[in-house]
């Protein structure tokens, strides 16, 4: 068999010509296409329907009374227990928080005694279930009747009843708040930490003052990380204030019961409250969102995203575009 003819100069053959790359406009006008996700689309309409299907089912379920609900939704005694459940998830977050931040203090100081202190108020308050220091204080009377307050050497200033003094409201209060102070020890001292020592040092060494560098430098990164744990205490609080129905204080749950030991119609009635613990609840998770967006300033470089309503006014302009 003939071998192939080779080159006299014994040079190997030469290679094909390879083609120049193309040019950087042609690659931009090229179209881009997406990456098909079909499973993506099958699972978001197998939930679509499957939501469909359970808001047909509490829509056309007559058990749960919807004229009633309607009728009940807004009545002078309903509304009444609202506004005292309002008004009382905000006095306790407010003095929850203040004692709080005074424990968190103390834990955070160099005094030993401060920091024993309060971290056994912390455990405390921890380790026992609310309804337990609810009842508790409820029934302060029967350890302490009398409240007094005397002169070391001299007699006794006043004394007032301890039933005359604390009355259900005034007990949740109390009960609410130091349980609530004992959570938000431990959030506002996590948030504290979280801030960089290196920048604290920094501000030392530039002599700034311990007020200035809290106001500038400490808090405003702290409060990123305070602001989820507590939009999510405020959030139980408002929900953990129908633990207070057993001492018999008119909330949104106690009231909803009144009612419906005298019409006897349970689940019109429970679904009432369920509808006004959502619908405030929903406030307060957007007012937590714009916080935290707010607190969220220069925290990355590539700025802030765009929120809810943004993405949809941008949804709409494209829309229309086209």
């Amino acid at each position: 068999m003939a071998s192939p003819a080779v080159p006299a100069t014994g040079a190997l053959p030469a290679a094909p010509p390879v083609d120049d790359p193309p040019a950087p406009a042609a690659l931009a006008a090229l179209p881009i296409v997406p990456r098909r996700r079909p499973w993506r689309y099958v699972s978001g309409g197998l939930a679509l329907l499957a939501t469909g299907l359970l808001l047909r089912s509490l829509a056309g379920n007559a058990a749960f009374e919807w004229p009633v609900v309607g009728d009940w939704l807004t009545s002078a005694a309903i509304l009444r227990g609202l506004l005292l459940t309002l008004w009382m998830t905000a006095a306790v977050m407010a003095l929850g928080f203040a004692l709080g931040t005074v424990l968190a203090v103390a834990r955070l100081s160099g005094n030993p005694v401060l920091q024993s202190l309060s971290w056994g108020f912390v455990w405390i308050f921890r380790a026992t279930p609310l309804l337990v220091q609810l009842l508790f204080w409820f029934n302060i009377g029967a350890l302490y009747p009398t409240l007094s307050l005397g002169l070391p050497f001299g007699g006794e200033l006043f004394a007032v009843k301890t039933v005359n003094l604390l009355g259900p409201a005034l007990t949740a209060v109390i009960g609410l708040t130091l349980h609530e102070a004992a959570f938000a020890a431990e959030v506002v001292r996590s948030g504290v930490l979280s801030v960089d020592q290196g920048q604290l040092e920094a501000a030392a060494s530039l002599g700034l003052g311990r007020g200035r560098v809290l106001r500038r430098i400490v808090l405003p990164q702290a409060m990123r990380a305070i602001l989820p744990p507590a939009g999510n205490m405020l959030i139980g609080t408002l929900k953990g204030t129908s633990v207070i129905s057993v001492l018999a204080v008119h909330d949104l749950l106690f009231s909803a019961q009144l009612v419906y030991n005298q019409t006897y119609q349970v689940i019109p009635l429970l679904t009432v409250a369920t509808l006004w613990y959502v619908a405030v609840t929903s406030l307060l998770s957007v007012g937590q969102y714009y916080l935290e967006r707010h607190f969220a300033r220069g925290a990355t470089r590539a700025g802030l995203p765009p929120t809810p309503f943004q993405r949809a006014r941008a949804a709409l302009r494209r829309t229309v575009g086209r």
